[in-house]
């Protein structure tokens, strides 16, 4: 089994660390407007990876404050931390940019759930390993264009198709729990997992400790957390050492 990662989120809008709640623009949370500053408090209490995404880019507005963000990001991580990237990379240019700026994996969602070949391209010209799914659902059937448009398709079918081409990472957001603390969706995750065989990582409500613990224990491969950490839950150090 591979090591289980907690992920601490940096979602971006505007240029500001915010949280959504269900993925509503007018239930956004403000954490501060400076990025880097909440990348380098999440190095320091041990962080191995950052789970950033440009908001602005999954709603098609504009992203120049969020590219700002993302280069600060990485300047404060270079060499210390791993970053998985995501929101509106959906053309070739864009993630060919991603990874030029040094992100270690980028996160594609709406463009392979309208497209699943292009996940297929996307893993035979990069690899497995640089690219994570995002399979954010309501029900069974994904969400796209963040998470604004019903795509018909359901998780399983689109999994298969891309475990088959190599596919290693899935993560998986259980939109209707996304920022609203009432628990992590961990069932389904591990069903989704047992289905492919790819490694799943859970997001959307973690609240607790608790919570992470049982992601752990379901074997999963790890687990997102944002609102609970600008809350003030617990600290990522604490949820680092969740055994």
């Amino acid at each position: 089994m591979s090591k289980f990662v907690v992920y601490p989120a940096i979602d971006l809008r505007f240029g500001e660390v915010v949280r959504l709640r269900q993925g509503k623009v007018d239930q956004q949370t403000e954490y501060g407007n400076k990025p880097s500053a909440v990348a380098k408090d999440w190095i320091e209490q041990g962080a191995e990876w950052l789970h950033v995404i440009n908001l602005n880019g999954a709603f098609g507005e504009r992203i120049e404050q969020n590219e700002a963000a993302i280069e600060n990001i990485i300047a404060v991580g270079k060499d210390e931390v791993k970053i998985q990237l995501g929101g509106g990379l959906r053309s070739l240019e864009q993630i060919t940019a991603a990874f030029d700026l040094g992100i270690t994996r980028v996160i594609l969602g709406t463009s392979v759930i309208e497209n699943p070949a292009m996940g297929i391209e996307m893993i035979n010209q990069f690899g497995g390993d640089k690219i994570a799914f995002g399979f954010d659902a309501i029900g069974q059937e994904l969400m796209s264009r963040g998470w604004q448009s019903r795509s018909g398709l359901s998780m399983t079918s689109l999994a298969e198709k891309l475990a088959l081409a190599g596919a290693q990472t899935i993560i998986y957001t259980n939109i209707k729990k996304d920022g609203m603390q009432t628990g992590v969706d961990w069932k389904i995750a591990k069903q989704l997992a047992d289905e492919t065989g790819l490694c799943v990582i859970a997001s959307g409500g973690t609240a607790t400790l608790e919570d992470i613990s049982r992601v752990r224990e379901a074997g999963l491969g790890g687990v997102i957390v944002g609102r609970a950490l600008y809350e003030g839950n617990f600290s990522l150090k604490e949820a680092l050492n969740v055994r």
